[in-house]
Formats: structure tokens, sequence, C-alpha cells
């Protein structure tokens, strides 16, 4: 989990950053930035979580 620093701070650098690429996109529930999927705004963990619960709409884990 990240910490709050580093939240913070990627916050901070989605107003107007220098370049780009070096906008950091976060799960909005850990702050985790690495296997983010935009979107749902969430990273592969979290995501996987809140599928399972059913939590997540139009999302339901296949079986064939």
């Amino acid at each position: 989990m990240a910490t709050k620093a580093q939240i913070a701070k990627s916050k901070k650098s989605l107003v107007n950053p220098k370049f780009s690429t070096r906008v950091v996109r976060r799960c909005w529930r850990c702050g985790r930035k690495r296997a983010y999927m935009r979107d749902f705004d969430l990273c592969r963990i979290c995501f996987r979580e809140l599928a399972s619960k059913g939590e997540i709409p139009g999302v339901k884990k296949s079986s064939w």
C-alpha cells in the first residue's frame, strides 16, 4: 500500500504536469500504481476483490 505522502504527491501532479508521461495514476482504494486499470480506476487486486463480491456493475466471473 502506498504511503499518504506518495498518494498526495501523485494527486498534486495531476493538475498540470510538466510532461504528460509523468502522470501517476493510482488505485482509489489502496493507492497502488502498478497494474492499474483506467476503465475502473482500480488496481488488479482491488478489481478482483470487488468483482468477486459482485460490487462492480456489469462484471462477473466467467466460467465455461
